[in-house]
């Protein structure tokens, strides 16, 4: 007896309340419930939007803030996993450096801001290092959490098979760690998008950039290009999100399924 065959449906339940906080706003700017000098008409956003949009700067902006996050991600992150590797396997590096990083850590990261300013100035390098340093954070702990989860049994395993310390790293640790790794590259991605933003809003020097869009609609109290900008960082953060959890997915694919 053949069953009847299912059609996969995308799951909207995600949406409703985001309609009913459209719907509500769209209620309460038409029927004068608020003021709409403050709380715009939804209306005015779209204007905003396209105007902006139809605008090649606004690409250009684009084109800035996405080549800064990933240049800040990149290196961040390839740092982080490196600083995160020689912390895990080496007791006398985590003697050393651990107190450092970990004390390190706790500051805030837009405490950094004020410095990276007056050393390298306000323009694209202060914003990439300030981005790295985001990133870099989530990927050191990320990889420290994998390495230090690779249990003293598989050690002693490898150990009696003769692996080198290469092989130890490259056939043992790395693929035992790997689900760390890209969970901590993944929240990297994240927290360099917010970096990203916040560096073009703090440190705005040539104004171009998603940032340096709000910062505009702020100093000019354009409510509508504020809000405009907002769901534009709100739509790439989603992008990013969704790209890295796709990357994750698809990079641990060697792993069996969990048995149930």
């Amino acid at each position: 007896m053949s069953t009847p065959s299912t059609t996969s449906r995308p799951d909207l339940r995600g949406l409703v309340l985001p309609a009913a906080l459209l719907l509500l706003w769209f209620t309460a700017t038409s029927q004068g419930w608020v003021n709409t000098k403050l709380i715009v008409p939804p209306a005015g956003v779209v204007t905003v939007g396209l105007k902006e949009l139809a605008n090649p700067d606004f690409y250009w902006g684009i084109f800035q803030s996405l080549w800064r996050d990933l240049l800040g991600f990149g290196l961040g992150g390839a740092i982080g996993i490196a600083v995160g590797l020689l912390l895990g396997v080496s007791p006398l590096a985590d003697k050393l450096l651990g107190p450092t990083f970990h004390t390190a850590r706790q500051i805030s990261l837009f405490a950094w801001l004020p410095l990276l300013s007056a050393l390298v100035g306000t323009g694209d390098a202060s914003k990439v290092i300030f981005i790295s340093f985001s990133a870099f954070y989530p990927v050191v702990l990320g990889t420290l959490e994998g390495v230090q989860g690779v249990t003293k049994a598989h050690l002693e395993v490898a150990k009696v098979y003769g692996f080198t310390r290469r092989q130890v790293l490259l056939r043992l640790i790395w693929p035992s760690a790997s689900p760390q790794i890209l969970g901590g590259l993944r929240l990297g991605l994240i927290y360099a998008w917010l970096a990203t933003i916040g560096a073009e809003y703090l440190l705005v020097n040539d104004g171009v950039g998603i940032g340096s869009t709000v910062f505009k609609g702020r100093m000019a109290f354009n409510i509508e290009l504020i809000l405009f900008g907002l769901l534009v960082i709100g739509l790439f953060g989603n992008v990013f999100n969704r790209a890295a959890a796709y990357a994750e997915q698809y990079l641990l694919r060697w792993r069996a399924p969990a048995s149930h």
